[in-house]
């Protein structure tokens, strides 16, 4: 017979398994992917390396899920932000000073998210980080034009222009250590809404 792990265990599994993800986003923060390595990350959560390898078979399979932990707070976050604002224009503005604020406050993490040279599978979790953001920003776009707030415009395609448009601004000053932020946020609010055809972002 199979063995079958008891409830017990399985939940003190689950807690090392999140204290292991905990500890590999604090490292991300500080080090950057490349400080993330299975040894590093087991002495930050307290464990043996050994242990690591009953949650993860090796660093890709932690930076995946480490990206995908990370990504989904960036997003939510977002997106509680845009949920804030009471027209189309004013939530896009929202949603792009909420992520470049987000990330000049932990230029490390973000610059590890957005440009850090890294292994494939990482490269491969940033397509679906912008891909989450493409998505917002098209919602929030659609809706603008909906509301004859912009000129009409395929929102997808705009939404991914506007994606990689805002990383590559930022990756400058994220590895710069995020300084600045009074300079480069409103100018890359400005930014969206003049290249959307939208209003000044003063106006929005």
């Amino acid at each position: 017979m199979a063995y079958r792990r008891t409830p017990a265990v399985q939940a003190r599994l689950d807690a090392q398994r999140e204290a292991v993800l905990q500890a590999a986003v604090v490292l991300l923060a500080e080090r950057g992917y490349g400080g993330c390595s299975m040894a590093a990350v087991a002495e930050r959560a307290g464990i043996a390396t050994g242990s690591m390898y009953r949650h993860f078979s090796g660093k890709s399979e932690l930076a995946v899920e480490l990206f995908r932990t990370v990504v989904g707070r960036e997003v939510a976050a977002v997106t509680e932000a845009a949920r804030r604002e009471s027209t189309p224009q004013r939530r896009l503005a929202a949603a792009v000073e909420t992520f470049a604020a987000r990330a000049l406050r932990a230029p490390r993490l973000a610059y590890a998210l957005l440009a850090e040279p890294a292994d494939p599978v990482v490269d491969a979790e940033r397509l679906v980080f912008r891909r989450a953001f493409r998505d917002l920003f098209a919602e929030q776009i659609a809706d603008a034009v909906a509301a004859g707030e912009i000129p009409p415009q395929n929102a997808e395609l705009t939404g991914a222009a506007l994606v990689g448009a805002v990383g590559e601004a930022l990756v400058g000053p994220l590895a710069a250590g995020g300084r600045h932020p009074d300079e480069v946020i409103p100018a890359l609010v400005s930014f969206t809404l003049r290249a959307l055809g939208g209003s000044h972002d003063s106006d929005a």
